[in-house]
């Protein structure tokens, strides 16, 4: 019914179905249907067929109310579920886009290869150094705006050099160069103002640096969002014997997170990239020293 009335008021308005289908995540024909239509449409109930997993679903509704997150395997283990594990993963999956609040940053369009949020996320697991002894370590995030294809890395620090570097160790995965590189005042990127790396990186790349204005949570949701998808569905289990164990682990998990459908697009990532690097910029033919500082370096 609010769908209707919606598309109703904002055809009216001239905005043109496929724009409307767009934003509200529907279909062109059932835009068509409610601008021709002289009423709201009628819901009949469907006989629900009961299944293996309506027993179960009444209490997994309620843990995703309060977690929406929650992985599929620790509902399992908190409601019984002793069945198969991809039948249940697959009937939480339905559920679960009820329960998430709405993000900011799904109400933006994003244009093939204009923006990149970045983001520093510290996975909350110590890392053993090679002086033996154990850190939290950040992780540099670039997420692909328009494919949603994500890039990460752990570095060092927080630092200047350090954020660029594993920039450019990113940008270099991805193979091209968005026209905007995103950042939520960073303070190694520059706050109200960049710093002059910063500067100096942007102008290599023919790229531009954005820094966000304080509580302007649309551009940054894309990445923010991610960070917690990482803490529930990377981190779990896992164990790392250094920086660079981490960063093989990362990467092997990136390449098959990148082939599943992101619910804001209905779309896979892998398959949305292409569109976006061909609209980016091409990677600069400089040379750029990507490395750990000699007492964190790799093994």
């Amino acid at each position: 019914m609010e769908d209707w009335a919606l598309i109703r008021r904002l055809a009216a308005e001239g905005v043109p179905k496929a724009r409307i289908a767009s934003r509200l995540g529907i279909s062109r024909n059932t835009v068509a249907k409610a601008v021709a239509s002289d009423g709201p449409p009628r819901y009949e109930r469907k006989q629900v067929k009961e299944t293996s997993f309506t027993p179960f679903e009444g209490r997994v509704r309620q843990l995703l109310a309060d977690t929406p997150d929650m992985p599929a395997t620790v509902l399992a283990e908190r409601v019984g579920w002793s069945g198969s594990i991809r039948w249940f993963r697959d009937n939480v999956n339905r559920l679960r886009s009820e329960h998430h609040r709405p993000d900011p940053a799904d109400r933006i369009e994003w244009s093939p290869g204009d923006a990149a949020p970045c983001d520093v996320w510290f996975p909350p697991r110590k890392i053993l150094l090679e002086d033996g002894s154990n850190v939290l370590l950040p992780v540099l995030v670039i997420t692909a705006a328009h494919s949603r294809f994500m890039t990460g890395r752990m570095i060092p620090t927080r630092k200047t050099e350090d954020l660029l570097l594993g920039s450019w160790a990113l940008l270099q995965q991805l193979g091209r160069v968005p026209r905007r590189l995103i950042w939520d005042n960073e303070p190694g990127i520059g706050r109200g103002r960049l710093t002059e790396p910063a500067r100096s990186f942007a102008g290599s790349l023919a790229t531009r640096v954005v820094l966000l204005r304080p509580r302007d949570p649309e551009s940054k949701g894309i990445v923010e969002r991610r960070n917690g998808y990482f803490e529930t569905s990377f981190m779990p289990g896992r164990e790392f014997a250094s920086p660079a164990d981490f960063n093989a682990q990362f990467t092997d998990w990136l390449t098959a997170a990148n082939q599943r459908v992101v619910r804001t697009t209905k779309a896979r990532p892998v398959d949305l990239i292409d569109a976006d690097r061909a609209a980016m910029l091409p990677l600069p033919p400089t040379v750029w020293h990507v490395g750990w500082r000699q007492q964190i370096r790799l093994g």
